[in-house]
């Protein structure tokens, strides 16, 4: 019971990496807040973590405080927030419309901005926190076919580093980290090679051999970082981007 005691939120939770870091973090005892722009996907995994789900779009502002204001008064304060909520349109630098660059955006750098506004108050008041924005090794390396989704995911590197400076300057004992996931067994991943390269992974007469083979990793291994970041195990631990890629950006950084 690594988080006994302990309240979340978690945006994006319906699927994937979210829905594996709610039942996570639901497995070490906290007290969750999910939620999902799919209601449906989003109240079942809710249902299966005892929580309570709140349909969301994290980059339509008026939700936040909607959201705090569920999480506050159910559990008294909120300790944690996951800001797991991501899109991924397939186009490169020339042929990304102007739509599909503010759409992502709208989705991660708001969603991810109006996340750590409206909770660091009610962190505050409850004496501190951690926040966790989820990122990608795409913002440390690019990636041309993921053009808007890279440049996003770098900003949100940026951002935490600049929310966990100011809340150490101001004293209050709040942390704030980017997780930085290479490929990883999720519905993005999935859509991502097919699209790209025609391979459908779920297809294969043994698809877990072949994401093994492919050195593909689990949901559940972003979510053991999530569930460490979340914990007082990591109190020391701050400003910083956390990669969790086997080795693939320090491999692609070779000669």
């Amino acid at each position: 019971m690594r988080l006994k005691d302990k309240v979340a939120i978690i945006t994006g939770a319906g699927a994937g990496l979210g829905r594996a870091d709610a039942l996570r973090l639901a497995e070490e005892g906290a007290r969750l807040v999910l939620t999902d722009i799919n209601a449906d996907a989003g109240q079942a995994v809710a249902d299966a973590c005892d929580a309570i789900f709140v349909e969301q779009d994290v980059g339509d502002e008026a939700t936040w405080p909607m959201v705090i204001e569920k999480a506050t008064t159910a559990y008294g304060k909120i300790n944690v927030l996951v800001n797991n909520a991501g899109i991924a349109i397939v186009a490169h630098v020339e042929n990304t419309t102007t739509e599909q660059w503010r759409k992502t955006m709208r989705v991660h750098l708001d969603g991810t901005f109006f996340g750590c506004h409206y909770v660091i108050p009610a962190m505050r008041a409850a004496g501190g926190g951690s926040i966790i924005n989820m990122s990608s090794t795409a913002a440390l390396v690019g990636i041309s076919p993921y053009f808007a989704y890279s440049a996003a995911k770098g900003g949100i590197r940026a951002l935490s580093k600049s929310v966990a400076m100011h809340c150490r300057e101001n004293k209050l004992n709040i942390r704030c980290n980017s997780v930085h996931p290479g490929s990883i067994s999720t519905p993005m991943v999935h859509h991502a090679l097919e699209t790209l390269s025609g391979f459908k992974l779920m297809e294969q007469e043994d698809p877990e051999a072949s994401r093994k083979a492919m050195g593909i990793g689990e949901p559940m291994d972003v979510a053991n970082l999530v569930l460490f970041l979340a914990s007082d195990e990591s109190k020391h631990i701050n400003g910083t981007e956390l990669v969790i890629d086997n080795g693939d950006t320090v491999a692609s950084g070779r000669a």
